[in-house]
This record gives structure tokens, C-alpha cells and sequence, in this order.
């Protein structure tokens, strides 16, 4: 009974010793298996690398473009607001000279000296692209004019400026100032 004993304990271990050499010949074998796949070669690391330094340039090239661009476009409405900001300051000036014009004087010289002002004056504002809203006789529009009354005037179609109080302004398409009118017929 004793070699049967001695059998099955011999058989045991050589059962032990068989799993144990097959696990290592299975751990073997994976990694033989992970060293047979190509690992990347050095110049395909590099071309990783060189797309990646391309994607970066070419986007921040892309958001440097928009940045110079919106930097104009800010420029340009600034400088536009600015400028319609400085001449709404002196348009009162120049309602100050259109009544100079306007009063009696005996003096020929001295209206003549405030005619070249003025005239100094419409010549800057042309220059910086001013334009005079005169809706004088036109109909009534309340994107350039503020209607500040009414008459009836049959003489006048319906909705039709009949007088100008004060003369409006614009840059472009921008209104500096709206000008103030009587409208007739409304």
C-alpha cells in the first residue's frame, strides 16, 4: 500500500510540474508573441511628432488670422464711433454759424469772415465724410428725422416735411444726429 501511496504522490507532483512548466511556456509565448509585433521605428515616431507640430502651427497661424482680423474690425468701428463723437461735439458750433449767417448785419467784411468759416467748417466734415440730412419737402422718414410737430397744409402732400428746425447728420449710414422737423399732414 505504501508504493501506491508513494504513487499517487509521485504522480501528483509530476501533475504539478507539468501545469507549472505549461503556465510558463504559455507566459512565454505571449511574450515572444508581444515582442514579434513591430514596435514603431523611430522615424514613424518622428512623423507622428511632425503632424502634430504641423496641426499645432497651422491652427495657431488660423487664430492669429482671426485675432489680426477682429483687431481691424475693432479698429474701424472705433475709429468711426471717435470720429462721430467728435463731430456731434461741434455740430453745435455750426448751428451757431448757420444763425450768424442768417442775422442782418451792416458790416459786410465781418459776414464775410464768418461765410469763410462756415464754409471752412462744411469743408472738414466733407472731408471726414459728414453729410447734411436736409428733408426739406421730402416725406417724412423717422430713420433720419424726429418729428417735433404737426400742421395741416393743404398745399403739402401727407407726411411731407414742412420746416427744419435743426439740421441732422450722418457718417455713412451711421446718424450723428436726427434732424428735427415739422411734419405735415400726418
Amino acid at each position: 500500500m505504501v508504493t501506491d501511496l508513494e504513487n499517487e504522490e509521485q504522480l501528483e507532483e509530476e501533475e504539478t510540474v507539468t501545469d507549472t512548466a505549461e503556465a510558463e511556456d504559455t507566459e512565454e509565448k505571449k511574450d515572444e508573441e508581444e515582442n514579434e509585433q513591430p514596435e514603431e521605428s523611430e522615424e514613424e515616431k518622428l512623423k507622428k511628432e511632425l503632424d502634430d507640430t504641423k496641426d499645432k502651427y497651422l491652427r495657431l497661424m488660423a487664430e492669429y488670422d482671426n485675432f489680426r482680423k477682429r483687431s481691424a474690425k475693432e479698429r474701424l468701428e472705433l475709429s468711426a464711433s471717435v470720429k462721430g463723437d467728435t463731430v456731434a461735439e461741434i455740430l453745435t458750433v455750426i448751428d451757431n454759424f448757420e444763425r450768424a449767417l442768417g442775422t442782418e448785419t451792416q458790416d459786410e467784411a465781418y459776414k464775410a469772415g464768418i461765410e469763410m468759416i462756415f464754409k471752412q467748417f462744411n469743408d472738414v466734415l466733407a472731408k471726414l465724410g459728414v453729410e447734411v440730412i436736409d428733408p426739406q419737402g421730402e416725406t417724412f422718414d423717422p430713420n433720419v428725422a424726429n418729428a417735433v410737430n404737426q400742421i395741416e397744409d393743404p398745399e403739402l402732400g401727407e407726411n411731407v416735411v414742412a420746416q427744419v428746425f435743426q439740421k441732422g447728420y450722418r457718417i455713412g449710414e451711421k446718424v450723428i444726429r436726427y434732424a428735427m422737423v415739422v411734419v405735415a399732414n400726418p
